[in-house]
């Protein structure tokens, strides 16, 4: 009944990794999707099938359009899709703007990830913090206590912080654009690695690090404790919702 989240806090400059409750309404940030080293979309390597689509082969059974195997799954276009014809984006590199829905977001390369530098702000559907679930996906902005999805997107603290989930609402399709997707626990610590932690506090839970946070913290919209965001990540204080309502925006930004 728990998953994995990330906490940024005005008085650290390390990154808290913990478990936490699926009715929470928490941040979120996509990244770029890859192909791993077996040729799976978004794959660990666990399993190596060759571009022939053989398991552990050497890719010698077959030839094709994306090198020496009939099978195009390898093939991404532009906008990371495999086979794809660049139709869904107009994102060409890392550092680029992408659209997605009415949004434009700014994006930012860190180690060899490509990442959203700002929250994502998809909003099908908006609720006061006095509703929630563990198992149907809920939508908040932080301070909005009405229904009105119109209404939410006139806020400042959804121009500023984005909108905030539910687990569920996580799981759903349309936060991120094509190509894209919400990152994994250990995509997470890649970017940590890349940013100094060493794997094996990458792995372990609590506050870890040493100025991975302060990297990550914007240079400013914090009640003091501002980061050098030399990262590019633009960590900001979003708060969160709880079941008691909506908590701690300018000191804590959290994300799933």
């Amino acid at each position: 009944s728990n998953s994995w989240v990330r906490l940024l806090n005005l008085n650290y400059d390390s990154v808290l990794r913990q478990l936490d409750y699926r009715y929470v309404g928490f941040s979120v940030r996509c990244v770029r999707d890859y192909t791993d080293d077996c040729g799976i979309l978004n794959g660990d390597n666990s399993i190596c099938a060759d571009c022939c689509g053989v398991p552990n082969g050497d890719g010698s059974t077959c030839d094709g359009d994306c090198g020496t195997c009939n099978d195009n799954s390898t093939c991404a276009d532009d906008c990371g899709i495999p086979n794809g014809d660049s139709s869904t984006c107009v994102f060409e590199s890392c550092g680029d703007q992408i659209g997605h829905g009415n949004s434009a977001y700014s994006t930012v390369q860190i180690g060899e990830q490509c990442w959203f530098a700002e929250n994502c702000r998809y909003l099908p559907e908006v609720s006061p913090s006095s509703e929630g679930s563990e198992t149907e996906p809920y939508y908040y902005v932080y301070g909005y206590e009405g229904s009105t999805v119109e209404e939410a997107k006139s806020t400042e603290n959804y121009a500023t912080y984005g909108v905030m989930y539910n687990w569920p609402a996580v799981m759903t399709e349309g936060i991120c654009p094509s190509g894209w997707h919400v990152p994994s626990d250990g995509e997470w610590q890649t970017m940590e690695i890349s940013l100094g932690m060493s794997e094996a506090e990458a792995a372990s839970e609590g506050w870890r690090g040493t100025d991975e946070g302060y990297q990550m913290k914007s240079t400013s919209g914090w009640n003091g404790g501002y980061g050098s965001n030399s990262s590019g990540f633009n960590g900001l204080p979003g708060g969160y919702r709880d079941s008691g309502g909506f908590v701690d925006v300018g000191y804590l930004g959290y994300w799933w």
